[in-house]
């Protein structure tokens, strides 16, 4: 796949754009002002796979909370500021790795300078985060409704404002609840500027049909090329929204040392229980880093044939298995020993990737 070809930026030594791997990030939902509640959201988001993750800075003591959590965080941290451009100022006090604003509703030009001076003199990058519930009313009454030439036109007028002030280690969002314009949205924007984007669509629902729309509109634009960093914006737990969006890349064929389960659907054929054995293989498979295809089959006459293209993989049968290698039959196993034996395989052959 070819990826379009984006500017690069550090986020605390993670590089976003210029070819770097597509990186996950989430959100805490804990008070940033409760150091302890967020520091141990963080190590579970980034236990789960998560490389970056943004606080919400409400207030001032928010603010002066980043100076602690920043110190015991094990993953880069975004700054989340909404108005007040003295937040943004102590978040780079505090070593935030990036600043998450709206340039156009911190203030006047000078606010904004003084805002991009202190990012550029601490080397932290800023994300220009256009939401489409809160696009700016001069832009409503001349499109009429938010829609993607309006959402595009607002994260350039922001670029605009920052590049005034001597600015360009830039980021961009634009995000929307309606799938179809995020995607369209997106697209003009990349036509338009060589910045890295972060995709996301926002305001998703719960965790089932959050993920849904995420899958089809995040989807969607890495299958273009488009799109250097990733969040999945769930109401649910943030650790879904990781595991969420590493599903996503592995379907887009973007994540690297990664495996990918393929599994067929049950049928009148099935003898095993195949919904319980594909759930234990794929949590098995979170401790193997290596970008293997392993197959889990119902039939024990047609899965290897069905999933020729696995590394490795199993199919069932009355009371033992098969265990294959790209289509090949490796050996027969007692069904009550399958999983074990192909996880053995699978890190036999993960071995063999990464030598």
């Amino acid at each position: 796949m070819k990826r379009r070809n984006s500017k690069a930026i550090s986020v605390g030594g993670i590089q976003i754009g210029g070819g770097a791997p597509v990186s996950i990030q989430s959100m805490c939902c804990t008070d940033t002002r409760d150091v302890a509640a967020t520091l141990s959201q963080i190590r579970a988001l980034s236990e789960a796979g998560c490389e970056i993750v943004r606080l919400a800075v409400v207030d001032m003591d928010a603010a002066k909370a980043l100076h602690e959590i920043r110190k015991a965080s094990p993953v880069p941290l975004v700054a989340d500021i909404h108005f007040d451009w003295r937040l943004a100022l102590e978040a780079v006090r505090a070593g935030m790795d990036k600043i998450r604003i709206n340039p156009g509703n911190i203030g006047d030009q000078e606010r904004v300078r003084a805002v991009a001076e202190a990012c550029k003199a601490a080397g932290i990058p800023i994300r220009i985060g256009v939401n489409g519930g809160s696009l700016d009313q001069k832009l409503l009454k001349k499109y009429g409704s938010v829609c993607p030439e309006a959402l595009v036109e607002s994260a350039l007028g922001h670029v605009e404002l920052l590049n005034r002030c001597d600015f360009d280690d830039i980021c961009i969002s634009i995000k929307v609840s309606n799938v179809p314009k995020t995607i369209a949205a997106y697209r003009l924007l990349a036509e338009q500027t060589r910045y890295p984007l972060h995709l996301g669509v926002t305001e998703t629902g719960t965790a089932q049909m959050g993920s849904i729309k995420s899958a089809v509109g995040i989807g969607s634009l890495l299958c273009d090329g488009i799109g250097d960093t990733i969040r999945v914006s769930l109401t649910a737990d943030p650790v879904e929204e990781v595991f969420c969006a590493k599903q996503i890349l592995q379907a887009c064929g973007l994540a690297e040392n990664t495996p990918e389960l393929i599994s067929c659907p049950t049928c009148g054929r099935c003898r095993i229980e195949l919904i319980q054995i594909a759930s234990e293989v794929e949590k098995r498979l979170g401790a193997i880093h290596a970008p293997l295809k392993v197959a889990v089959m119902g039939c024990a006459v047609n899965g290897p044939g069905e999933a020729r293209e696995a590394d490795v993989g199993m199919a069932g049968g009355d009371g033992e298995g098969l265990l294959f290698a790209k289509g090949e039959v490796v050996k027969k196993v007692p069904m009550d020993r399958i999983v074990d034996e192909l996880i053995i395989l699978a890190k036999k052959r993960a071995e063999e990737f990464n030598t």
